[in-house]
């Protein structure tokens, strides 16, 4: 069973206990207190990940320290049936694209999040104004899609990228963005909520 070093509030955390449980894989969870312990920065943690950075996934002598890479490897090990991968070129390459914005783009909502809730430094109106921009850029896309008849970020079906970009939106109300905002996300965000398996995480709206 892969062993997750995790943080309950922590968004990229939530992202890979998202995959697993879509995918119906247990995690052995590993508690780390991040805030205010700062557990992920002490010295055995370190040795696992010399960033200080959570998540950590620890699978048999593999060790992977960066969410989308965790992500990937879940997805295409662990479950038989790659319902979240694809090996059709053109999605694939699209999928990457958007896990590739996960990373690096709305790692601003992200930073806007663990400022405003727990105090870490940084500007948060500077920061909310960068997640909201990558937010739009999302809403944007999914209009498209809606318009194209396509219910998700790449397709028709749920794909790693739909997964790694739900925290983002639907806890962006932590950093006071106002959801009515982003109509298509919002429709977005339900269809996902019912994947089978899709759990829940301390902030997370219902979009009844």
């Amino acid at each position: 069973m892969p062993q997750l070093y995790n943080y309950d509030l922590d968004e990229n955390c939530y992202r890979v206990r998202l995959v697993a449980a879509c995918i119906g894989l247990p995690l052995d969870l590993h508690g780390v207190d991040a805030f205010p312990g700062r557990e992920h920065q002490s010295a055995p943690m370190l040795a696992l990940n010399p960033l200080g950075r959570l998540p950590i996934l620890r699978d048999g002598d593999l060790v992977l320290t960066q969410p989308e890479a965790i992500l990937l490897h879940l997805a295409e090990r662990h479950d038989p049936q790659r319902r979240f991968v694809t090996d059709d070129p053109v999605r694939r390459a699209r999928m990457m694209e958007w896990l590739i914005f996960a990373a690096r783009d709305l790692s601003m909502a992200v930073a806007a999040r663990t400022t405003s809730m727990l105090g870490e430094p940084g500007d948060t109106d500077a920061l909310r104004a960068g997640a909201r921009r990558c937010l739009r850029i999302m809403d944007d896309h999914m209009t498209r899609q809606s318009l194209a008849g396509s219910d998700f970020f790449v397709g028709p079906e749920a794909t790693l990228a739909d997964l790694a970009l739900f925290p983002a939106f639907a806890l962006s109300r932590d950093f006071n963005v106002d959801h009515d905002e982003f109509p298509a996300l919002r429709l977005w965000a339900r269809r996902l909520r019912s994947l089978p398996g899709f759990i829940t995480m301390p902030g997370l709206p219902d979009y009844h």
